[in-house]
């Protein structure tokens, strides 16, 4: 059964799963965007739907918090080849469980080196994640097809383009999740870096 994730929760990925994991993904899903237009002169308004770019990406960290990689949209699999990125999804219009974007972690072929992986979500469009719908975040067994944990983004809804969703990693031979739900502004993983460094 998938954990609801909430901030600042962690779990081990190997407990929740029942077994050593080796692929994991995390996915990304969120509806369009409802925008109550008053219309010309009264005539022609009502609400209507409102593609939304967000962007999934992966930042990889080393042990002493330098960013050795990453996989976006412009980047789309590691230099390492242990992390793929499905492709970048520019308008979004997804139901509750439909993933838009998905990110894949071989956990067995991540660089030693990297410690830390830490995934964001950005407005690329530049809309506020205020009123957008279905937007949440899953862990799932790749190999399975299990979902593990779930982080329901549309909770953290506000006047922000940037969020650091969740952390995945190392510990005593582990891997570990953590849910950060931190909020942040830019277009791109790129300006939240400031506000990822904390974390690592």
């Amino acid at each position: 059964m998938s954990i609801n994730l909430q901030k600042g929760q962690r779990i081990s990925l190997a407990k929740e799963a029942g077994a050593r994991l080796s692929r994991i993904y995390m996915g990304l899903g969120w509806g369009m965007k409802s925008v109550v237009s008053k219309g010309f002169l009264g005539f022609g308004g009502g609400a209507k739907a409102v593609a939304v770019d967000l962007d999934a990406s992966c930042l990889m960290f080393d042990g002493a918090g330098n960013l050795v990689d990453q996989v976006w949209f412009r980047q789309l699999q590691s230099r390492c080849g242990s992390v793929q990125h499905s492709g970048d999804d520019r308008s979004g219009g997804g139901n509750a469980d439909v993933e838009n974007e998905r990110i894949t972690i071989d956990l067995n072929q991540a660089p030693t080196t990297v410690q830390s992986l830490i995934f964001t979500v950005n407005s690329f469009s530049g809309e506020s994640f205020e009123g957008i719908p279905n937007a949440f975040c899953v862990v799932v067994d790749a190999d399975a097809g299990k979902e593990i944990a779930r982080f329901n983004l549309s909770l953290e809804g506000g006047h922000f383009t940037g969020l650091i969703m969740t952390k995945l990693y190392r510990h005593d031979g582990d891997w570990k999740v953590q849910a950060i739900g931190d909020h942040g502004e830019g277009r791109t993983f790129m300006d939240l870096l400031p506000v990822i460094r904390p974390h690592l």
